[in-house]
């Protein structure tokens, strides 16, 4: 069956780093764009980073543009999301994305905190 799993949040004080991993299970990873989405209570979901299958080509957010690096390891299965330079604004429930051709699937979502 199809897993996503993400780990790595937590509470961090604001200008602090934290680091987001997200391992998949249960299909092709490598045939598959990866993304991580935000929610932060009150708001819209956000598109935070974006990574092609091969790991070639990366987007972000603008709001996080220069702090957040997003990569991944095709041999592993997994995605990560460095995160640098956090501030409060970042506070979030923050979901892992497989994007295929015909199938999308979600993580459960693990929750940052940035708080003094």
């Amino acid at each position: 069956q199809v897993q996503l799993v993400e780990s790595g949040g937590g509470l961090v004080q604001p200008g602090g780093s934290l680091r987001l991993s997200c391992i998949a299970s249960g299909f092709t990873f490598s045939l598959y764009s990866m993304n991580w989405y935000r929610q932060a209570p009150g708001k819209g979901r956000e598109l935070v980073a974006a990574i092609t299958r091969s790991g070639g080509s990366t987007n972000y957010a603008d709001s996080v543009k220069g702090r957040f690096t997003i990569s991944r390891d095709n041999f592993k299965n997994t995605v990560y999301l460095q995160m640098n330079s956090l501030k409060p604004e970042d506070t979030a429930v923050y979901y892992c994305n497989a994007l295929g051709t015909t199938m999308n699937y979600w993580g459960k979502g693990t929750l940052v905190t940035v708080s003094s």
